[in-house]
């Protein structure tokens, strides 16, 4: 199984799961990094954990067809079997969902269908819920609304500040993601 993640951001995610990949805790290979901003600092943790990178935007490719049919290309290239989203925030089309059936799982900062999209963890606090959580789930063509794979609480204290939300979501993150991809692939690669 060769694995391919696509991030926009910072990387947090993409590091656990690349650490994990070091450490020989998850089936296949980490073949591939994918980010839609070439100045994201996870293009820097690839290079640190020596995972093939690459970057594009939508707008250099003239639109979103375009964008996914490179991307599609890119993924072919590198003989990708399986993708984890890590903080991708972008909608993926039906280009690179059709050419991946159940084999895209993405993580979100929430219990879904509960606020799916952007803001997740500022939007839980903010409505006084007394806790949020930790989805992965395989993606569809809506907006985080594929079947869930897995979902873990997270309290929402009374001292709570979204920052220090933000930090016990995370932690949870970077514990349930790996666990989950592990238990997915394992069941992948049994199949194949």
């Amino acid at each position: 199984m060769r694995v391919a993640v696509l991030a926009s951001g910072n990387g947090t995610n993409f590091e656990v799961i690349a650490k994990h990949y070091q450490k020989g805790d998850l089936p296949g290979e980490l073949a591939l990094l994918f980010c839609n901003h070439p100045d994201a600092p996870v293009m820097a943790r690839a290079a640190k954990f020596k995972v093939p990178a690459a970057a594009f935007t939508v707008k250099e490719c003239g639109g979103k067809e375009a964008y996914e049919d490179r991307l599609l290309a890119l993924l072919k290239e590198y003989q990708i079997d399986f993708i984890a989203l890590a903080g991708y925030l972008r909608v993926v089309g039906p280009t690179i969902l059709d050419a991946f059936p159940n084999r895209i799982v993405n993580l979100h900062p929430a219990l879904l269908p509960a606020y799916p999209g952007l803001h997740s963890i500022e939007r839980a606090f903010n409505a006084g819920d007394k806790q949020t959580g930790v989805t992965v789930h395989y993606i569809d063509a809506g907006l985080d609304s594929g079947p869930i794979i897995a979902q873990e609480a997270v309290p929402i204290l009374p001292t709570d500040t979204v920052d220090s939300l933000e930090a016990r979501v995370h932690q949870t993150e970077h514990r349930l993601y790996p666990a989950v991809l592990k238990q997915v692939l394992t069941k992948l690669e049994e199949e194949n």
